[in-house]
């Protein structure tokens, strides 16, 4: 059973029946004045029908202006993972991917404005994901398989990044933009960035870069490790230029980006080399009764220089365009495309063990009709092709081609107060090796019904019951090969067939008056559900089978506000998930319980919030696998927002992250006990936008 550490016991209790009865009790408090105050509708531009937020039969949180420039991070994973449901994978400081209610990899899909992100990412969490936080205008992610229409392998979620890189309108002076300046103390990170954006007459122009140059981050008090995390560094740079024909209708435009980044891959063990298996068990000695060991003189204090360096490049041009009222019974028509050539080489001692390449594109069509007998929908279609390689000493898969394609329906229909929606979705995929020895083709349709209904003023109920289908990724189909960032030798299975989830989300939102609060919970049944099963493990080796096997997942997350007065509120927040398989036992790497009370102020120019995050115990693990002990974090922020003296505003701000110092591991990770999570980090920056 999950418990609290001794540190302070968070404000929940040991279960999450306890977290779900504090959420509903709170926000069930009554009113304590009388003022209405409504949250500020944001537009969802991954809703494919630019609902509200308040509208969503989903799920949905929003990221955007001061929250976002106070919550981003140096990767996509650390930026999400105070929303509540939201983890990261965390590998080290270069990369960390985004977990939706205990899934992660390929079931949550990352999307730059619309368009599927194209890296290496889904293929291991030691992959970072191309896109640059602060380089983000707005993040929106979507809980649940629900967000069909954007792929229906995407049963954890969707994680929408939108940028400004394809200007969509001409500024009314010309030109706008914004600069940001950024040092943190943990890992001595410094940090900037810089958009601007031109036009006149029907053309825009865009550029914008950033840069980041973070050394080896500092832990927190007690770690037996000692203080720093080898080979956690950080360095990160990305620039995009973009062009477009802004009309009285719409837009057309194309950006061409590059990323380069080098980032360390902690807790490597060279030791590992030459394991392989006999048969359902691994053997790292040599077959001549000598010990591996003993024919490599490696240093396993993993100081700087033995750690292997991720020398990553990523080039990107999008396409992005859209036509309002293109033809008669229709309302809009959206284009979404990107070509991308990306490259990693994982470097050791100077020399390149293991190259990692994807060429990649997709392209989505999205065509929205006027209202037909109360009906207001869109359908599409999206096609995807990936050639992905890896080449040297841990290619431990194959040369592999994916080929997707998908058509996709959405429509809506209100009645009053209710609004009900319905999606529709058929995918196919052919995976083969490049050589041609070996092609499976999987195929499924999806579906979905959701409502919400605002039964009083202020109030909202939602529920979402989704079907959807999954096919394997070429790495469970084919990987066989020591993996040595994640310590597993892995092994696919081309026999693999497609998983089938069963969804069901309720929710309860308030949106005005003083108490505000947004609970759901879900449960998702999955048939067949891919993962990778230990069968055995050596010296902290791990034998990882990719199999199937019944999975149900249930869960809560919520957040409760209650505004004290006009310059103070009090938020409590948390989340639970429980992932087992149906024929007994736990699946590994699911987030513990969390709970946390966070006070926000304002006064004038200036607004700060102070926040304790409980994180429980997790040892409900899976063979072979660890328990995480659990901690608490004290976290605060503060900002001042001013204006120049031509009118320009600007904001300083000062944000700091585990106060009190606290050693912490996150059981998500691969290699938690490698790297803790960063110890005490205080941030400073400085925004400007003109």
């Amino acid at each position: 059973m999950n418990s609290f550490a001794s540190s302070p016991r968070a404000p929940g209790a040991r279960h999450p029946l306890a977290l779900a009865v504090l959420l509903s009790l709170a926000g069930a408090a009554p009113v304590w004045a009388q003022a209405e105050a409504s949250l500020p509708e944001v537009t969802v531009s991954s809703s494919g029908l630019q609902l509200g937020a308040s509208e969503m039969t989903q799920p949905v949180s929003v990221l955007e202006g001061d929250e976002l420039v106070r919550r981003r991070e140096a990767t996509l994973g650390e930026t999400l993972e105070g929303e509540p449901g939201i983890t990261g994978s965390h590998f080290g400081a270069g990369a960390s991917r985004p977990v939706i209610r205990g899934m992660d990899g390929a079931r949550v899909r990352v999307l730059s404005d619309g368009s599927q992100l194209q890296d290496a990412s889904t293929v291991s969490p030691d992959h970072a994901v191309v896109s640059e936080p602060m380089l983000a205008t707005q993040v929106e992610v979507l809980r649940g398989p629900s967000a069909l229409v954007y792929g229906a392998g995407a049963v954890g979620g969707v994680v929408n990044v939108l940028d400004g890189k394809v200007p969509t309108a001409i500024p009314q002076k010309g030109y706008e933009g914004s600069a940001e300046l950024r040092a943190g103390s943990a890992a001595r990170e410094k940090a900037g960035a810089v958009a601007l954006t031109g036009g006149a007459g029907n053309v825009a122009v865009h550029v914008e870069a950033a840069g980041r140059d973070a050394g080896d981050y500092r832990v927190g008090s007690g770690w037996a490790g000692g203080s720093r995390v080898p080979g956690s560094f950080n360095r990160t740079d990305a620039g995009s230029v973009g062009l477009s024909w802004v009309g009285s209708r719409g837009y057309l435009g194309m950006a061409l980006t590059r990323q380069n980044a080098k980032y360390g891959l902690p807790g490597h063990n060279h030791g590992f080399e030459g394991c392989h298996t006999h048969g359902d068990h691994l053997h790292c000695g040599s077959h001549d009764g000598h010990d591996h060991d003993d024919d490599h003189d490696h240093d396993h204090d993993h100081d700087h220089g033995d750690v292997p360096v991720v020398d990553l490049r990523s080039e990107r041009m999008d396409v992005r365009g859209e036509l309002r009222d293109p033809f008669a019974g229709f309302t809009a028509l959206r284009l979404r495309g990107g070509v991308t050539d990306y490259r990693h080489d994982e470097v050791e001692d100077g020399a390149v063990s293991t190259t990692f390449r994807n060429k990649a594109h997709d392209l989505r069509v999205e065509l929205q009709h006027a209202p037909v007998a109360g009906l207001r929908g869109m359908f599409g279609v999206q096609t995807a092709q990936r050639k992905f390689s890896a080449v040297g000493e841990e290619a431990y898969v194959e040369p592999t081609l994916t080929r997707q394609w998908g058509v996709f329906m959405l429509e809506e229909y209100r009645i009053g107060n209710l609004r009900l929606e319905g999606a529709l979705r058929h995918d196919r995929q052919t995976a083969e090796l490049e050589d041609g020895t070996d092609r499976r083709r999987h195929g499924g349709t999806s579906a979905s019904l959701g409502a919400v209904w605002r039964f009083v003023p202020g109030y909202a109920a939602g529920i979402s019951l989704t079907r959807a289908s999954r096919a394997p990724t070429a790495e469970e189909l084919y990987a066989r090969g020591l993996h040595m960032a994640t310590s597993t030798y892995e092994r696919g299975d081309a026999g693999l067939r497609a998983e089938s989830s069963r969804n069901i989300d309720l929710s309860l939102r308030k949106t005005s008056g003083d108490t505000t609060f947004d609970v759901t919970v879900f449960r998702n049944r999955i048939r067949d559900y891919i993962y990778g099963r230990t069968l055995d493990e050596v010296d902290g080796l791990q034998l990882l089978q990719y199999a199937q096997a019944d999975a149900t997942f249930t869960g809560i997350e919520g957040r409760v506000r209650q505004r004290i007065t006009p310059r103070l509120g009090v938020t409590l927040f948390g989340d639970s998930v429980r992932a087992r398989l149906d024929g007994g036992g736990m699946l590994p790497r699911i987030a513990p319980m969390r709970a946390g009370l966070r006070l926000d102020a304002n006064w004038q120019a200036w607004e700060g919030q102070v926040e304790w995050v409980q994180v429980a115990r997790q040892d409900r693990v899976a063979q072979f696998e660890t328990a995480t002990p659990g901690y608490g974090m004290l976290n605060m922020g503060v900002a001042y927002n001013g204006r120049t003296g031509g009118g320009m505003p600007w904001q300083l701000y000062l944000k700091a992250r585990n106060l009190t110092d606290r050693l912490a591991y996150a059981h998500t990770s691969f290699i938690k006990d490698a790297a803790p999570l960063a110890g005490r980090n205080v941030t400073l920056g400085v925004r400007v936008s003109f």
